[in-house]
This record gives structure tokens, sequence and C-alpha cells, in this order.
């Protein structure tokens, strides 16, 4: 038998076996036993077939991981009287052809229909739009459509992937875009990893988009194709993980404190990772009114007068670290209030927890794997929250992109300002009423159907969302 797992299981590893079993009744329920056993959850029990001489039942069970999985396949079939005939990866089956496609508005029922959609009457418009360009997002897909690119370099937390592999998770961007905000996005994956090719290649697509969402970058890269994709282009370039990252860490930080009884001005905070996110959590915690902040990546904690920094490392440490702190993550976290974690999974040890303020707050946001595990951290800290959607308080992106997008595409806009990005935070934040804030609830859910509206509307500047 395994050991005894703490992770949660996850339907991210869920698996379906076709088991064959003899008639003798007891056999499903040892299958049930023994995925108990090895920390498995049930999810079905389904008998597909009964034969004479046998039964064939597809029993659905959650796993933590890939190795977890193949663990509970192993012991199943050790049953007596049970053969594994098959396993099934629920989540490969879900991508099977790909996530997404493409369906047409208009009827095309008949001859009348295609010469509406399309020849001759589309030549109309065509020449319509030659004459007037500022109905193209009026009467073209441009007006509710988004890029979303990425080379591949920086996928998820799994690395260079290259741009092939980074198309699922690119299409997955996509389905939440229409989910949450009735957006058309399209995965572009570039086969190059040079600034100026994929420069240039969003340049000479962006006629067919509202807005372009940078994706899955690598830093320092990222950095220089936004700058310069947002000063040659007339549309909003957002780099979710970024910007993204930056407006629903400061939402749920917000709400923390709000837990603590503490200001943003008055607190000590480290930030774990001086890369895309990490970069753009600072900057806009700054612009927030936060005065006193430490960036550690492995070169230590960042200094204004370290030489060795990299360009990017020395501008972001010549806006941080005012008490010129110096040395390892333990020496950072000594005294200070607040770690968010943007870097790699087992940089915090719980022990060094009990080093900081009384109501400290962890946010370990590393992807698949945090920092620490949120519950080593809830031992010591009065307010945990991951990226993982197996514990409270999860920090997900999907909280701030589609209503940013949504109300950059209302409003036409050009450009994405600091503004904005904070608007949209206090936006998420207030989703979460006086009454349901606690600890454990400091971000809305997903789902929430408030969160997009409100987002939209903040970044439109209006007063309300809209249907209030």
């Amino acid at each position: 038998m395994s050991p005894k797992r703490r992770a949660a299981t996850t339907s991210s590893y869920s698996i379906t076996m076709r088991l064959y079993t003899d008639l003798d009744p007891s056999r499903i329920g040892n299958v049930a036993t023994c995925i108990a056993q090895q920390l498995g959850i049930i999810t079905a029990v389904d008998v597909a077939d009964s034969r004479h001489d046998r039964l064939t039942v597809d029993v659905t069970c959650s796993a933590t991981d890939s190795d977890h999985a193949a663990e509970i396949v192993e012991e199943v079939g050790k049953l007596e009287g049970v053969t594994v005939h098959k396993v099934s990866d629920r989540t490969f089956l879900l991508h099977i052809g790909g996530k997404i496609e493409v369906a047409s508005k208009v009827p095309l029922r008949t001859r009348d229909d295609m010469s509406m959609a399309y020849t001759p009457g589309v030549g109309r418009v065509s020449l319509a739009l030659y004459e007037h360009p500022e109905d193209i997002p009026k009467l073209t897909i441009k007006g509710n459509s988004v890029a979303v690119v990425t080379d591949g370099s920086a996928v998820l937390g799994l690395g260079n992937l290259g741009p092939g592999a980074a198309l699922p998770v690119m299409e997955g961007k996509a389905a939440l875009f229409k989910r949450f905000a009735d957006i058309d996005a399209w995965p572009i994956c570039l086969a190059s990893q040079d600034v100026d090719e994929i420069v240039r290649a969003v340049e000479m697509i962006a006629p067919g988009f509202g807005g372009i969402n940078l994706e899955d970058i690598a830093a320092p890269r990222c950095f220089e194709v936004e700058r310069r994709l947002r000063e040659s282009l007339d549309i909003p370039v957002f780099h979710d993980d970024q910007h993204g990252t930056a407006i629903v860490v400061l939402a749920a930080l917000t709400n923390a404190l709000r837990c603590v009884r503490k200001s943003l001005s008055g607190v000590r905070i480290v930030v774990a990772g001086a890369g895309a996110a990490g970069s753009a959590i600072v900057t806009l915690l700054l612009a927030a009114g936060a005065e006193d902040l430490v960036v550690w990546d492995r070169e230590g904690c960042l200094t204004s007068d370290d030489p060795n920094l990299s360009p990017a490392k020395a501008e972001l440490a010549s806006r941080t670290n005012p008490r010129g702190v110096k040395g390892d993550l333990h020496t950072a976290l000594t005294g200070a209030d607040v770690f968010i974690g943007v870097s790699g999974p087992g940089v915090l040890e719980a022990e060094w927890i009990k080093d900081m303020n009384e109501g400290s707050v962890i946010f370990a946001l590393a992807n698949p794997d945090p920092e620490i595990d949120p519950a080593d951290a809830a031992q010591y800290a009065t307010v945990v929250a991951s990226g993982r959607s197996d514990y409270p308080n999860q920090i997900n992106n999907v909280l701030a992109f589609p209503g940013v997008f949504r109300g950059l595409l209302d409003t036409r806009a050009k450009d994405v300002t600091t503004e904005m990005l904070l608007r949209a935070a206090g936006a998420i934040a207030g989703v979460v009423t006086d009454d349901e804030l606690n600890p454990n609830f400091i971000i809305p859910s997903v789902f929430h159907p408030d969160v997009p509206k409100a987002v939209a509307a903040a970044i439109r500047g209006d007063a309300k969302p809209d249907g209030d």
C-alpha cells in the first residue's frame, strides 16, 4: 500500500478504469475499498455490460497526480477477480479534437443568405469600410475579438515547451474568454522566440483584432515585446501573466488586509520572484500605495547597490527595498507582514512564517506547485491563498482578464493604463461583501456572475456594472 498522502485529489488527474470482474457480488465493494485505501476519490461507478461469466464496470476516480493515479490502477489490478482492461485519462479525452470551434452567427440556408453574407453583398460592406475605416470594429468581428499570442517559452509553470505544446493552453484561454465575457478569442502560437519576429508577426495580424493578450512569454523577452507592441499598435496590448496576475493579487491582498486590520501603506511585503508576474505585482502594489516592499530572487534580496543584477532586476531593485535588506528569503521574511510567491515550488519553509509579524498573509502562487503547501502555511499564517482550486482563496487570473478585455473592447480603447488596472482590482475586491469576508474567503469565485461585469464596468469607468 502507498503511504498516506496529504495533497488533495483533483479532477485534473481523473481517470476512468474499465474493469472486468467475475460475478462475485463483493468485487465492486473491494474495488471501492482499495481506491479509498489509496486515498483516491471515486466519482462514478457504472456497469457497462453484463454477461453470464463477467461484468464490465467503469470506475471513475480522482487522484493527486499522475503517479498517484498509476498506483491506484496498480493496486486495483492486484485484486482477486478483477482485471483492469484499460484506463482512460479524462483530461486527455476532453482535449481530443481541441476545445474550441468556429460557428457562424448568421444563417446560411438559402442562396439569398449567401448573397448577403458573402458575395456579392459583402463587397458593399468592404467598400464602405474602405471609405470609413472607423466602422471596422462595428461591422466585423474585430470589435469583439482578441488574439491570444504566445511563443511557448514559459508555458504555465512547465517551462519552454514551444508553440505546439502551448496550443492547448491558448485554446483554454480562448474558451475562458467566451465563457466569462462572450469574447471571441483566437490562439496564436508563434514559431519564433525572437523579439523582432514576434513583434512583427503580431503587428501583421493586428488589423483583425480588437486587442492582444500576450501569454506565456518568458521574461525578460515579454517586457520588450509588450513595450514595442504598445508603442506600435492602436489597440490595447495586455500581458496576462503580468497584469492579470497583478490585478488579482492586489484584489486579494486588499481583502486580506481588511481581515487582519492592516493598511497597504503600513505593511512590509516580500515578493518572491522577479520575473514577469513579480515585476508587474510590484509595480501595481507601489501604484496602489505600498511603501515597504522587498523582492527576493535567486540572487537573494534585490538591492539597488548590487552591480551584478540584470537590467530588468536592477530597475526593479531601484524601486523597492527601502530598508536595504540583504540576504536570503528567511531574512527578508523576518518582521514582514505579507509574502507573495510567484517563483517556484518549496522555497518557503513553514517555520519561517513564525518569524513574520502577527496576522501574516501568505500568497503561494507558483503553478502548478506552490512555494509552500497551503495546509502547512495555514498552521502559522492568518490568511493563506494559492493558485490551487482545491484550497480556499484561489488566486486565478480568470477573475480579471475576461472583464478587462470586455471593458476595453466596449470602449474601443487603444491602450491599458495603470489606473484601469487599479480600478479592476478594486472591483474584484468589492464583489466580496463585508458579511462574506473572512480569512478563508478573500476573493470571489471565478464563477461569480458579478465579477466580469464589475471588472468591465471598472475598465470603462462606469459608476456601476451593466444591468445594475
